[in-house]
């Protein structure tokens, strides 16, 4: 039984030949294209004793050999929403080339500060972008276009690229982004306006679903690596050093346990996956009273939205977004355990960082600078051809068309029986529960 095909939608057949040349035609510079009957398994372990295959099959992303749009009629426009992430400008800069070079698209305009830069009535009129005007950005952290939060009404949004001519629009975003990127597709398609919308998701938390990893997230885990390798030296030259340092991971806890698995000098990981106690025999402030008795350090390493169940709060507030504003469980964890060892006349250190803002702004580091060309160039080899309501992801190492439907529902979550949280309950020790 063949497996479910995550379908991708499209404006109409590709008929026109792609301008990039054909291993036949260049053979000293092959490109060879993808097959529509290429498709990537979500799933690379197959339980044949199952009685039916529990997996998905994207299509294997890359250039074609037939093409739907023409060149020379098209125009193109790139967005970046949501908070800054190390890589923004990478995708931006390989995007544009992207167009120019490979397909010759000679308009290409950027969108200022996210999606209000589609409402005239912000006064953000787009700015055109060349090879020169990007040719050195992938040196700078943050994002040459701006950034912001918030929807926008998305005819109003249409009608702007309309105006403009365009057909080929990728937003740069997480899930949020996505759900609004999927409303100006269809928008577009109410409103009769052939628009190719295919994004590439930006989250430094690495939580959208059915992509393996997204951009930005490798560059934060070794930059905090770092910052952990520092806390580390701080608890250690004192008695009674506890070294705290808090990191992105809004909900899911992937950047905390992959920079613990880096530094492995970590005690206590703590991630919004999995409660934790700070009262009783087996909360956290008792193990770490035993761990000071012992060794007269500790590290701990808490993302921002782990504990939050802990934190009173009189309501719930959200942002532009509409993700929860949570309580800051790193200053909340430093009154705590200092207020703990204090009832106790026991000494204790705590050194306290929180380096977010400094990671989220810098330049991706080599492995994210290669995936940004990856996932930008094969956005515009799908939306060429006529593919929209899709982003570009990376699963098994593979670039895939995902339906951005299928990433709007939820976030990717660290799985408590998986092999990444193993991994980090032994290289810290810690316990697998704190209830």
């Amino acid at each position: 039984m063949q497996p479910p095909v995550a379908y991708i939608e499209r404006l109409g057949p590709a008929t026109l030949p792609s301008p990039m040349p054909s291993r036949e035609v260049d053979p000293d510079h092959p490109n060879p294209f993808v097959a529509d009957t290429h498709f990537i398994p979500l799933q690379i372990t197959l339980d044949l004793a199952a009685e039916r295959p529990g997996n998905i099959l994207f299509e294997k992303a890359g250039p074609r050999e037939k093409i739907y749009f023409d060149p020379a009629r098209t125009a193109a426009a790139i967005v970046t929403c949501g908070g800054l992430c190390p890589g923004l400008n990478n995708v931006i800069r390989s995007l544009v080339l992207s167009l120019r070079c490979h397909y010759g698209v000679e308009r290409i305009y950027g969108i200022r500060y996210g999606y209000h830069g589609l409402n005239p009535a912000n006064g953000f009129p787009p700015v055109e972008l060349t090879p020169e005007d990007v040719s050195d950005i992938h040196e700078l952290g943050g994002t040459i276009l701006g950034t912001s939060r918030g929807p926008e009404d998305a005819e109003i949004m249409v009608r702007t690229l309309r105006e403009l001519g365009v057909n080929l629009f990728f937003p740069i975003g997480g899930d949020g982004t996505q759900r609004g990127a999927y409303r100006i597709h269809e928008a577009a398609c109410a409103l009769g306006h052939p628009l190719a919308v295919v994004g590439v998701p930006k989250t430094i938390d690495n939580d959208i679903l059915y992509v393996t990893r997204t951009f930005g997230y490798g560059t934060a885990v070794n930059a905090a690596r770092q910052v952990i390798n520092i806390a580390h030296t701080e608890a250690r030259a004192v008695l009674n050093g506890v070294g705290l340092v808090k990191l992105m991971g809004r909900d899911s806890g992937f950047i905390a346990a992959g920079a613990t698995l880096a530094s492995g000098e970590v005690n206590y990981c703590l991630i919004p996956e999995q409660p934790f106690d700070l009262e009783g025999e087996r909360g956290l402030l008792a193990v770490l009273e035993r761990r000071l008795e012992r060794k007269r350090h500790a590290v701990i390493v808490v993302a921002e939205g782990a504990g939050q169940h802990l934190i009173p709060r009189d309501k719930v507030e959200t942002d532009a977004s509409g993700n929860i504003r949570h309580a800051d469980i790193g200053l909340f964890l430093k009154d705590r355990i200092a207020a703990h060892f204090r009832a106790r006349g026991a000494p204790v250190n705590v050194r306290y960082i929180d380096p977010s803002y400094m990671i989220r702004g810098l330049p991706a580091d080599t492995e994210d600078a290669i995936l940004c060309d990856g996932l930008a160039r094969n956005a515009v080899h799908a939306a060429m051809t006529g593919r929209s309501g899709l982003i570009i992801g990376l699963v098994h190492n593979r670039m895939v068309h995902v339906p951005s439907h299928m990433i709007t529902g939820g976030r990717k979550k660290v799985s408590l029986d998986g092999e990444l949280w193993k991994a980090v309950l032994a290289v810290t020790g810690q316990p697998p529960s704190w209830k």
